[in-house]
């Protein structure tokens, strides 16, 4: 059947040892794409000081988030064609290329392409981890290794802007050092993954969806476009704002039949017809706006108005990310433990929420014990969020949707990351501005350095400007953090596939047993197949093996006997053949006569 997997072998169980192992890879992989935002952001205000100005500090800050959204459904679907390794293998390829790309420009334009290719890359790592994790590890164990993915996240915040502040104020290294050092870490990744990362490559015979993938981009792409530049390159009322609104509304409109008549879309519709899919990715929208955004514009505030140094502002992100840490973590371990999940991204998001609000009330006066609590208070919502939610997607989705989901939900927070990095862009610019033009002093913006320089009158105006644009960019983060709160609230909290421990392995099949469950699978399979519309406890049975969703019993039952009894019947009837090369195999080919 076009499409489905052709098994040849029974999914590989995988122990806790082995899993461990494949982690180790996934984690310094993401270590490495996530340090490129961790570490960049920090040294940004320099960066952009003195190649640009900072009227370009959102542009460059979202180019990176703009390629990787509009990238990582693009990941998990060709993931499907090529496989999971020989993926995640390119995309450290191009994060590796991107980043020395980045480190030897010489003006804003090379700076911005190599920021968008290093996009790319880090669309596939972040997209391919969260797949292959969801590859070998059942939703309900999952809750234990998601906290690890969240720690690596804690991790690499924690890290970046402390490396990032010591690379830019160290004179014989300098800011490129921040795009230089990721790449020892990729050349080491790539190692570990070529050696212990053994995930099959289940081949389909499918084709590249490039109608919706150019409708998509093109999409994502015009709406990045209008939020940065609108109000700074060209105004909100001309005729560039409706060429762009125009091209990403016709663009996305344009996918919806593309995506329904393409034989395997990037993203299936029926994604669209799950409620916990579609509930997941707009809290997941939600968390990416506010994630980016204090990433992105606390170094800002920070540096420019505390007058921190970047390694000083790398401290003083600490709490946020200890407390991302911890939390990520404890939820992972009492998921595993206990199953129940929904009351994590509940609280998560309205932290998130209130987290927001307190950094909105931060001035030029704020001691450091209050923008820690501040940032803690952020960093727990965080963390109690971001990998619930992909877990939550995971476990409602069908084996076949797992790398559309994954890829689905993170492209979503991705997204929100971007909107939220050019939106509050455009609101931080246009805010510095008015702020300037009332007082009448508008001098030029540079470095941090350059405007603690300033003399007094008018650096305090400028000081002002920027306490009154962040404090308008965070305030604006609060309502779009309790719509997520608002979305996670209507989540169905379906029961996780899989235990917590795994039941003692008993005696080997002999080869007439395996032929026989085989055979049995092929019946099943057949008889569900050919099942009328009434209802029957075969068909009950069959169907409580997916997760439960708005398809019918019937529905439900049909795709666990296409997706799950056929393959793995065939499979075992293999088996057989492989043990017995002496005598004629058997052979089940269009199933059991009736």
């Amino acid at each position: 059947m076009s499409g489905q997997p052709a098994a040849t072998s029974p999914p590989k169980q995988y122990t806790h040892r082995e899993i461990l192992e494949v982690m180790a890879g996934l984690m310094l992989a993401l270590l490495t794409s996530m340090l490129s935002t961790s570490v960049v952001g920090t040294a940004l205000p320099t960066i952009v000081g003195e190649l640009g100005g900072q009227d370009q500090y959102s542009w460059v800050a979202s180019a990176t988030i703009l390629t990787m959204t509009v990238s990582t459904p693009l990941w998990g679907k060709l993931s499907d064609l090529f496989g999971r390794k020989r993926l995640f293998l390119v995309a450290l390829g191009v994060f590796v290329a991107a980043s020395l790309a980045a480190g030897l420009s010489q003006n804003m334009g090379q700076l911005i392409a190599g920021r968008a290719l290093q996009g790319v890359g880090a669309g596939g790592l972040s997209a391919l981890a969260q797949v292959i994790l969801g590859d070998i590890v059942s939703p309900r164990e999952r809750g234990r290794y998601s906290g690890y993915m969240g720690a690596v996240f804690g991790v690499s915040t924690v890290a970046g802007p402390l490396l990032g502040g010591f690379l830019v104020d160290a004179e014989w290294l300098g800011w490129r050092w921040c795009f230089y050092v990721g790449v020892p870490l990729a050349v080491i990744a790539a190692f570990v993954i070529q050696k212990v990362l053994k995930v099959p490559h289940v081949k389909r015979d499918t084709r590249v969806d490039v109608w919706g993938a150019t409708a998509i981009t093109a999409g994502a792409t015009a709406l990045m476009l209008l939020l940065t530049l609108g109000g700074t390159e060209f105004a909100w009322h001309s005729p560039w704002t409706y060429v762009l609104a125009a091209i990403s509304l016709l663009s996305l409109v344009l996918a919806v039949p593309a995506e329904r008549a393409a034989s395997d879309p990037i993203l299936p519709p029926r994604l669209f017809r799950n409620r916990t899919f579609v509930l997941t990715s707009v809290a997941s929208l939600f968390v990416g706006v506010a994630l980016f955004g204090a990433m992105i514009y606390m170094p800002q505030y920070l540096q420019v108005v505390q007058g921190m140094s970047p390694t000083d502002s790398g401290l003083m992100t600490l709490p946020m990310v200890v407390t991302l840490f911890l939390s990520s973590v404890v939820s992972g371990k009492i998921v595993t433990r206990t199953g129940r999940w929904k009351i994590f991204p509940v609280i998560g998001l309205l932290l998130v929420a209130v987290g927001l609000f307190l950094l909105s009330r931060l001035h030029v006066d704020s001691g450091p014990v209050l923008i820690g609590f501040d940032l803690a208070v952020l960093g727990t919502g965080l963390g109690l969020s971001m990998q619930m939610l992909i877990l939550a997607a995971q476990n409602g989705a069908e084996i076949r949707d797992m790398a559309s989901t994954t890829s689905g939900v993170s492209f979503f927070r991705s997204l929100g990351g971007a909107v939220g990095v050019a939106g509050f862009g455009a609101i931080l610019t246009n805010r510095l501005n008015a702020g300037m033009a009332a007082s009448g002093d508008r001098p030029a913006l540079g470095s941090p350095d350059a405007i603690q320089a300033l003399p007094e009158p008018v650096k305090h105006v400028v000081l002002e400007a920027f306490t009154r644009g962040l404090e308008t960019v965070f305030l604006v983060g609060v309502p779009i953090a309790l719509l997520g709160f608002v979305a996670v609230i209507f989540l169905k909290e379906l029961p996780l596939r899989g235990g917590a421990a795994h039941p003692p392995a008993g005696p080997p099949l002999s080869e007439d047993d395996l032929v026989l469950a085989g055979l049995l699978l092929e019946l099943v399979a057949q008889r569900v197949e050919h099942a009328g519309d009434r209802p029957s406890a075969l068909l009950t049975a069959v169907a409580r093996m997916a997760p439960p969703d708005d398809r019918t019993e019937r529905e439900r039952a049909r795709a666990v006997a296409r997706d799950v009894l056929r393959p793995t019947s065939r499979a075992l009837v293999a088996r057989r053949a492989a043990a017995a090369r002496d005598s004629p195999p058997p052979l089940v080919t269009e199933g059991i006569p009736q």
